[in-house]
């Protein structure tokens, strides 16, 4: 959202485009997920070129974590995932969150109130014409989702997370 001219509020094009995306208007591979350019280039331990990405992950995978793609909601397999067990990172399998930590937000993206220690960076994404919050992946900048102020206690936090983003390993 945007002021005209007089300061009143105004709806762009891309916001409402933005938040049909991620209302699952549009599937994981439509063009209207893709975000310009890979996932920022930052010093992280794990640096790969855009092809050697593309070979390592799944056309969807590599849409949520290398071009900040949003699932369409309610359509992960992870998502009523409830054994005991961590969730990785799809991209260099690095453990993000212990399965404890999963709720149910009804969103429909696995929802967390705590990460791993160390396991993920933040961000801020204005992709939708409002400043979010953006979650990465600490070892390989993988784009994960978004977080929240509106989680459970004990952190009052929602980290909304893409489970394309994600593998999950029990035990």
């Amino acid at each position: 959202m945007t002021k005209d001219a007089d300061g009143e509020a105004k709806i762009t094009r891309r916001a409402v485009l933005g938040a049909a995306a991620a209302f699952g208007l549009a599937g994981v591979s439509g063009a209207a997920l893709w975000r310009s350019g890979e996932a920022e280039a930052r010093d992280f331990p794990i640096r790969l070129s855009e092809d050697q990405w593309r070979r390592r992950l799944t056309p969807a995978q590599f849409a949520i974590l290398r071009k900040k793609a949003t699932e369409r909601p309610f359509t992960s397999p992870l998502l009523h995932e409830k054994r005991k067990g961590k969730f990785l990172c799809a991209g260099c399998a690095l453990p993000l969150f212990p399965s404890s930590t999963k709720y149910d937000s009804r969103t429909g993206w696995p929802s967390f109130w705590q990460p791993l220690p160390g396991a993920i960076g933040t961000g801020t994404d204005i992709d939708l014409g409002y400043p979010r919050t953006e979650v990465h992946c600490a070892r390989c900048g993988g784009h994960l989702g978004h977080v929240f102020d509106d989680g459970p206690k004990p952190t009052g936090k929602r980290y909304c997370i893409n489970g394309g983003a994600l593998s999950f390993a029990a035990g």
